[in-house]
């Protein structure tokens, strides 16, 4: 049984993602930490919250709000999804939440529970890195306990895909967001697996897939997954800059079944500042990653009905 500390940042896939986590079997959540970043903070730690009570087996867990703040929201527009998932039937056929708010900030939390569960803990971040960087910046001992850092975030192509007044066109949302938690993330000594943009380009969401959940949606993890993926633009004809893709649903399943994707050790750093700042780059004398390249696609969308069956 492996413990993971997951962290997220509200969008329909992160929301998802923690769906996935609670099916796991060989996982043990310690614990839940929600950043406003492809969100609003709290429809995001709301749909949080009752998607463990829906979906949770009975999982005793609360769920932190990060306090997290940035120069370079999302654009509006994406981050409302949270209110939508929030507001879900599927989600609110009880009238009530059981699962409590964390007395502390995330990044507070993330060091508690690190700190205090048996063992190391996985991290499986797939938003910015920002309550990770204050965690650390706090308590430096925590990379003891620390096993491996499941990350999605960053690019090593030269088309990143954030569109905003002042920046170049190489950065990734994530990174962008809090360019400075990278590099702090960055310049310690956690192993880290980043899931960036290379990699979940392989995997867009598609009338085809919408389709094939639909069709499952007897099984009620896939009602709301076809559910929440119905709030989001497909790629259709071409790819635009809101086009979605299972980019934290991949790194999730990635960080439990590592037969379904491919790997490659990199050495990477991050630019802080300027018109590229929060693009990530390779060089011979940066820190070592693994960097996703391949994804075998039928197995991962195979595994997400698997695991979402489990919740029947």
């Amino acid at each position: 049984m492996r413990n993971v500390y997951f962290n997220h940042d509200g969008g329909v896939d992160d929301l998802v993602s923690l769906l996935l986590l609670l099916q796991m079997k060989d996982v043990h959540l310690t614990g839940v930490g929600v950043m406003g970043a492809d969100s609003y903070l709290e429809p995001a730690v709301s749909a949080s919250r009752k998607i463990i009570d829906r979906f949770g087996h009975g999982a005793s867990l609360d769920v932190a709000a990060s306090d997290a703040t940035t120069a370079h929201p999302f654009p509006k527009e994406w981050r409302m999804d949270a209110f939508s998932v929030d507001a879900l039937p599927l989600l609110n056929e009880s009238g009530t939440i059981t699962t409590p708010l964390a007395p502390k900030p995330a990044y507070l939390d993330l060091i508690d529970k690190v700190q205090t569960t048996d063992g190391p803990t996985t991290l499986v971040m797939t938003g910015p890195l920002s309550d990770l960087a204050k965690a650390l910046e706090t308590d430096p001992t925590i990379t003891e306990k620390i096993d491996q850092l499941y990350w999605m975030g960053g690019t090593f192509n030269d088309r990143g895909n954030v569109a905003e007044p002042e920046q170049d066109g190489t950065v990734e949302w994530n990174a962008y967001w809090d360019p400075q938690a990278v590099k702090t993330v960055w310049d310690s000594d956690i192993a880290i697996q980043m899931v960036g943009l290379e990699s979940t380009h392989q995997v867009p969401l598609t009338p085809a897939i919408r389709q094939h959940w639909a069709t499952l949606r007897q099984h009620p993890a896939l009602d709301f997954i076809g559910q929440g993926y119905a709030l989001v633009p497909p790629l259709e004809h071409f790819e635009t800059n809101s086009t979605y893709f299972l980019w934290d649903v991949l790194t999730t399943v990635a960080s439990d079944d590592p037969t379904i994707v491919t790997t490659r050790d990199v050495t990477g750093d991050v630019l802080t500042t300027g018109p590229s700042q929060g693009r990530t780059f390779e060089t011979p004398n940066g820190r070592p990653l693994t960097l996703v390249t391949q994804v075998d696609h039928d197995a991962f969308f195979q595994r997400i009905d698997d695991l979402a069956i489990l919740a029947d």
